[in-house]
């Protein structure tokens, strides 16, 4: 009697093990199902994402409807370089990631699938879409794998600038709008106001505001450098258009005066002095009290605290973009075409137990469909067909132009950015822009003292101020930043290094005593030599040949 108790005791356990097993395992390569019956995918963007709607927003739901998908993602606000690096350590990663710069140390490790046949075989829109740019997909002639999918936009129009000197409309307004051609108009125009406007909103008016937090001393400190010299952006460095050698741009002597006249501002006392303390949310939150007279920045970086300024009714506040250079005669090169920008996108993780459905999500997000949806919501709640076309009533883009959270609300353009798509200026098969993006669409969002201070400067949008597209030549090599370094390549290490010895001595030679500038800013160049830079240019010239020999296969 015991024996047989023992077997059904055993056989029992035996069959609890094999059905414990057998429901552990998928079948074919699919993930299972939350409790809404969808996919769930873990993302891990090296980017914040302020507008993020949990999936929950209205637009939001017909992707979960369409693809069966939700996302769970991690958003970073340090740029990922920590958080990848803690992945590879453990071995462990999300379905999906967006890392920036740090995609090469994930393909080193391993943890990022060839796409080439998932493309092939499930995902014909973003074939479509990327067209005759899929050479540009290939990781590097050594690897013809597809690891990332970029996600700039492709053939994109550009109908505003994103980077210049930011000055307030109520100050050119008052001036007698003034021409912001150089920084010494800008610099005289801050400071001719300052004094007849000590106090806004009963706070004291701040002449000119940066951002150093963290990464983003990059952005708001550092890379004006170039811009306000006629150069555009590739990171760290200039790039020799003749010969594609690099060399870090703070060498630039150019770049030497424009930091000087920075310190020239603090000396002046017309430089925040906050501004190599403050943190990112105590910068907006600055900019949004409608005090900080003047900025240099990317609007991108800004754009929060300009609907901050709009709803709160300010919009004498808000800020215009100058193209204003070190001397007359440099180039603002802000539209300068880089033509397609491959690098930096997305990826699928070799920890996707569906990647499958990870290509197809993707897939859908690049469809005539998925843009549509993600450009201009759905038909009869966020826009109506007349006569064929899209068309967005003044009710609804006054909430586009003026509701803070109008993105999160509504799940319009939530998702862009995580697959490739068309940018503006790009027409469907119907003849109508993929995005809403148009001059007209714009010069309909600027709000009255805006188009009051473009017509007082003879032009009826900002980008007529720049120089324009065709003033410049294509630059063969896209950006310096977006190429991925292999993951073991002391390159990064030795670019680590210039970077925090730049964190620090920008500062410093900008807060200094004008009599100690030149002397800080030539041990600044020496220590960076000391720490590896001329190694690093060297080896980053390489891959700007390399990349450009690539492009052109």
């Amino acid at each position: 009697m015991k024996k047989n108790v023992s077997k059904i005791i055993l056989f029992m356990a035996l069959s609890f093990v094999l059905i414990i097993s057998g429901c552990s395992n998928k079948t074919g390569n699919e993930a299972e199902k939350n409790k809404d019956g969808l996919t769930e995918l873990t993302l891990f963007s090296a980017d914040p994402h302020t507008q993020w709607d949990n999936m929950e927003s209205p637009v939001s739901k017909v992707v979960k409807e369409k693809t069966g998908v939700t996302l769970n993602p991690e958003f970073d606000v340090n740029g990922g370089t920590q958080k990848i690096a803690l992945m590879i350590a453990s071995g462990e990663y999300p379905d999906l990631v967006a890392p920036k710069a740090e995609a090469g140390k994930l393909v080193e490790a391993g943890a990022l699938i060839d796409l080439t046949d998932l493309i092939e075989e499930h995902a014909p829109n973003l074939k479509k879409v990327y067209g005759d740019y899929m050479n540009r997909l290939k990781w590097s002639s050594e690897e013809e794998s597809i690891f990332i999918l970029p996600t700039s936009p492709v053939d994109t129009e550009y109908f505003k600038p994103s980077h210049g000197v930011g000055l307030q409309h109520a100050v050119v307004k008052e001036l007698g709008y003034p021409e912001i051609n150089t920084l010494k108009d800008f610099e005289s125009a801050i400071k001719e106001y300052k004094e007849k406007v000590p106090e806004v909103n009963g706070q004291s008016t701040i002449g000119l505001s940066l951002l150093a937090d963290d990464w983003r001393i990059m952005i708001s400190t550092t890379n004006p450098a170039f811009w306000s010299t006629g150069v555009s952006d590739d990171g760290e460095y200039y790039i020799d258009p003749e010969t594609y050698e690099a060399i870090f741009h703070y060498k630039r002597p150019e770049e030497k005066e424009y930091f000087r006249w920075l310190n020239h501002m603090n000396d002046e006392g017309l430089l925040d002095p906050e501004s190599f303390v403050q943190k990112y949310d105590q910068y907006l939150a600055k900019l949004s009290s409608g005090r900080v007279l003047g900025i240099i920045d990317d609007d991108w970086e800004f754009d929060e605290a300009q609907r901050a300024l709009r709803e709160q009714g300010q919009q004498e506040r808000m800020y215009g973009l100058y193209p204003a250079t070190l001397e007359k005669g440099m180039k603002h090169a802000n539209f300068q075409s880089t033509g397609y920008l491959a690098g930096w996108g997305i990826g699928i993780t070799t920890d996707c137990e569906d990647p499958v459905a990870a290509i197809k999500f993707l897939d859908y997000l690049a469809s005539d469909e998925g843009q549509i949806l993600q450009n201009w919501g759905i038909e009869g709640e966020h826009y109506t067909i007349e006569d064929g076309k899209r068309v967005i009533s003044d009710e609804e883009m006054n909430k586009r132009n003026n509701n803070a959270n109008y993105v999160k609300e509504t799940g319009i353009g939530v998702l862009k950015g995580f697959a490739p798509a068309y940018g503006d200026g790009v027409v469907d098969s119907n003849g109508q822009t993929y995005t809403i993006a148009s001059p007209q669409q714009i010069k309909d969002a600027y709000t009255d003292i805006e188009k009051e201070v473009l017509s007082n400067y003879g032009v009826e949008m900002w980008k007529e101020l720049y120089p324009q597209e065709d003033e410049f030549p294509v630059k063969p090599w896209g950006v310096s930043f977006n190429i991925q370094v292999p993951g073991d390549s002391e390159l990064v290490l030795i670019e680590q290094k210039v970077l925090d010895i730049v964190k620090k001595r920008i500062p410093e030679a900008i807060l200094a005593k004008p009599s100690d500038f030149d002397k800080l800013y030539d041990n600044f160049l020496k220590e960076i030599d000391e720490a590896g830079a001329k190694e690093a240019e060297a080896m980053r010239t390489d891959l700007i040949k390399e990349r450009v020999e690539l492009w052109n296969n």
